[in-house]
């Protein structure tokens, strides 16, 4: 699983028909040192600007459902609240 911040929404006209009705939402790692951006289905209904929780590859399968979705990556949570202790070892 990963943090990340959603970002931009994804709109395709023709995709795989097994993406029909998916919500495609554009995200980005949520930590400073990094500026990688993802494509991930929402099954959890995330707005531009949220913290979500994010997980991949058959992880992310098991959120839709449906093996046969073709998509790795998935919006699984959305953060309420998060605390970081930086100074823990």
């Amino acid at each position: 699983m990963i943090i990340c911040k959603v970002i931009g929404h994804v709109w395709a006209t023709k995709k795989e028909p097994d993406l029909e009705g998916l919500k495609l939402m554009v995200v980005q790692e949520d930590e400073p040192k990094t500026d990688k951006t993802y494509v991930a289905a929402d099954v959890v209904g995330a707005g531009i600007g949220e913290r979500v929780i994010v997980v991949s590859g058959s992880t992310a399968r098991k959120a839709f459902k449906n093996d046969d979705i073709p998509a790795d990556m998935a919006i699984v949570g959305i953060i309420d609240s998060l605390e970081i202790n930086r100074r823990a070892k």
